[in-house]
Parts: structure tokens; C-alpha cells; sequence
């Protein structure tokens, strides 16, 4: 019978094993980035405006980054408005491995989460805006209001009874959107929150409630159909893929200017060769063809600007509805 080894030489053996993972861990280390596997973390459900944005950023990244076959996996953790899977991030190593998608919620959930577990400043690096998502004034066919004058007009001859669904509920763009434009215009109407884009379409289209702001993308195939009526697109630019509707500027809404967006974030720490990396190759991809077109199919506008603009275009939009919670008097910490 085989006698074990002698404590000496286990010690020994175990010596080794750790100088041999400390040496491969040492020349990955040294090698160019990325040598491994990113993943990017999508802290929605697939499908939704994130995840489709992140797979196309996720198509092309490690070809972009020069390093062709390497895998960048989508990791959906969905829930609490992104805040789950933004906190994985925020406690992620920050070694330019592990990504964060966020959309526009991540500079409002600070408002509406007493208990949020990360610091949407201090603990990201910001890598790049992708993309901003005009948000549409939308109408059941049944309405009787054409403008943002007319359903103005409308809603105070009926204060209270009009209702406006919300894809995504409280916080989200839709609903910020619509209590930005009742104050402005001193109107009544009633919100109704839905977990989504598609419960909150299916019932506007049903007749179950008469209104919604929602991201253009996903009401331009039920306008050009006519089962709903497009009132006014957010900003002061026409959205290319409903010319014919006028912005909120044109309307008299001047100050409706936001809509939803997506950027690109990496845990606070990670190296600035790495983010500077990212970000060059983000704008490097959003000038494909292929990438371009099928963006700007579902309303999207490319931006892909550096870390430092995309860092202050947060803080600016953190404190832009900080203000509009508070002049609004929502009621909706959690």
C-alpha cells in the first residue's frame, strides 16, 4: 500500500501549485486587454430598448477592441428599475470584464430608492452615450385631440378623467415626461403604471387607456397603421422615422425636451486606458453602416460620446428630475 505524502512534501507541492497559478495569473495580467471573456451586464429583461442596444454594442466589441473570437456574453439581471443588476457592476472587479447597459432610470432610481446599495457617481466609470430615445405623445384613435393643443384644451374641459399608461411605472421616462407636461400645461390626467412597453401598448391600443409618452420606437409601427395618433415627438428635432409629426418645441412645449437614452458604464477603478478603449471603440462601431441602420430603424439617434460628456450629461439629468420630483411632489420612494 502507497504510503501518503510526507507533510514536507505536500508543503512542497502545495508551494508549487500557488507559484504556478501566481505566474499564469501574472502573464494574463500582462497581456494586451481584453485576453479573456466580457460580459455585459443588462440590468432589464432581453428584448427591451437596453438589451437590443447592448447586442448590437456586444456583435461587433471584441472585433472592434482587435481581439476577433473573443466572447462578450449578455447577462440580463432584471428588476427594482435596474437597480439589481447595476449593483452587481458597482461591486465588480474593476478590470474592464465586467460592463454595465443602463438606461435612462440609473440617474433617477437615487430618487426613488431610499436604499439604493451603489452611488451612481462614485461607483461607475462612465464609458459612453450610445444612444437618446425621443419619446412620442401618443392617442387612441378615440381621442379627440390631434396637438398637444387640442388634448391641452381637452384635458381641462375633463380634468381627471383622461388616463396615461407608463412602460415601466413610476420613474421611468414615460412617467417623468407626462408629470413634466401636466405641470406646464396645468392639466389633470391620471397615471396608470405597466411593467412594460408591450402591456402598456397592448392596452392603449385596446382603448383601456387613452394616452401615453413612450419611446418612438415602439409606437412608429402602430402609427403608420393608424391605430394610434401621434401628437408630438420630445425635443426640437423630428424624428426622421415620423417626419410628419411635429416635436414638443414646435407645440409650445419647449422645455419637453428629454426622452429615454442608453449608456455605457464600467465599475469606478477601472483603469483609464481601458475606458478610454471602450469608448474609442463604442464611436468606432456606431459609425457601421449595418449597426447605424439598424438603430435608427427603431428611432434611435446615435450619439457615442466620450466618458467626460456622458459623466456630466448624468449629473444633469440626476438633478433635472430631482427638481421635477420635487416641484411635482411624487410621491414615489420606495
Amino acid at each position: 500500500m502507497m504510503k501518503p505524502p510526507a507533510p514536507a512534501l505536500q508543503a512542497t507541492v502545495r508551494c508549487c501549485f500557488a507559484l504556478a497559478a501566481l505566474a499564469f495569473a501574472a502573464a494574463t495580467a500582462a497581456q494586451p486587454y481584453p485576453n479573456r471573456p466580457i460580459r455585459i451586464v443588462v440590468p432589464f429583461p432581453a428584448g427591451g430598448l437596453v438589451d437590443t442596444v447592448a447586442r448590437q454594442i456586444a456583435s461587433r466589441l471584441a472585433e472592434t477592441l482587435g481581439q476577433r473570437g473573443l466572447a462578450v456574453v449578455i447577462d440580463n439581471r432584471s428588476g427594482a428599475g435596474g437597480s439589481l443588476g447595476s449593483e452587481i457592476v458597482a461591486k465588480s472587479a474593476p478590470d474592464g470584464y465586467t460592463l454595465l447597459m443602463v438606461v435612462d432610470t440609473h440617474a433617477v432610481n437615487p430618487h426613488i430608492y431610499k436604499n439604493l446599495r451603489y452611488d451612481i457617481f462614485k461607483d461607475f466609470a462612465p464609458i459612453a452615450l450610445v444612444v437618446k430615445i425621443p419619446l412620442v405623445t401618443v392617442a387612441h384613435p378615440s381621442v379627440a385631440a390631434d396637438s398637444l393643443k387640442e388634448l391641452v384644451a381637452l384635458a381641462k374641459s375633463k380634468p381627471g378623467t383622461l388616463t396615461y399608461a407608463s412602460a415601466g411605472g413610476a420613474g421611468t421616462a414615460g412617467h417623468l415626461a407626462a408629470e413634466q407636461f401636466k405641470l406646464l400645461a396645468g392639466i389633470d390626467i391620471v397615471h396608470v403604471p405597466y411593467k412594460g412597453g408591450a402591456p402598456a401598448i397592448a392596452d392603449l391600443l385596446g382603448g383601456q387607456v387613452q394616452l401615453s409618452f413612450i419611446a418612438t420606437s415602439v409606437t412608429v409601427p402602430y402609427v403608420r397603421a393608424n391605430r394610434l395618433k401621434a401628437l408630438a415627438v420630445s425635443g426640437s428635432q423630428r424624428s426622421a422615422a415620423l417626419p410628419g409629426v411635429p416635436t414638443t418645441a414646435e407645440s409650445g412645449y419647449p422645455q419637453l425636451d428629454t426622452g429615454s437614452w442608453v449608456g455605457f458604464l464600467a465599475p469606478a477603478g477601472t483603469p483609464k486606458p481601458i475606458v478610454a478603449r471602450l469608448s474609442a471603440a463604442t464611436a468606432t462601431m456606431l459609425k457601421d453602416a449595418d449597426i447605424r441602420g439598424k438603430l435608427t430603424d427603431q428611432a434611435m439617434e446615435i450619439v457615442g460620446s466620450p466618458p467626460e460628456q456622458f459623466g456630466s450629461f448624468v449629473r444633469a439629468e440626476y438633478a433635472k428630475w430631482g427638481r421635477l420630483i420635487k416641484d411635482a411632489h411624487l410621491d414615489i420612494a420606495q
